[in-house]
């Protein structure tokens, strides 16, 4: 039972590349309340390196209960990636800033 439990959480998340081909990035999206995050590998001298995560910032935190996808816009330069709501149709255009992860307020 508790194996069971545990597998249905982990599909409470939804993880995509950036499309961009010269960044390491991965997004990481809950898909029950639109929180996202995000993680990349970081040089580190003397060792095999970091993973550096970014926590969600302004419009990455939880959203309205909903459904929610992660999207590649699939241009080779972008550093971003659209969050979709499934039931709504609403897109936020999500990317790292600074130290966070931030979107842009939801539009259709």
């Amino acid at each position: 039972m508790i194996g069971a439990a545990q597998s249905a959480a982990a599909a409470n998340y939804e993880f995509l590349a950036c499309p961009a081909t010269d960044l390491n990035r991965v997004y990481r999206l809950d898909r029950a309340t639109g929180e996202i995050g995000a993680c990349q590998y970081g040089l580190k001298e003397g060792s095999v390196g970091v993973t550096l995560c970014y926590p969600p910032g302004e419009g990455a935190g939880p959203q309205a209960p909903s459904e929610y996808s992660l999207v590649s816009s699939h241009h080779i330069g972008e550093s971003g990636v659209f969050r979709v709501d499934l039931r709504t149709g609403m897109m936020s255009v999500c990317y790292v800033l600074n130290d966070a992860v931030v979107c842009t307020p939801p539009a259709r």
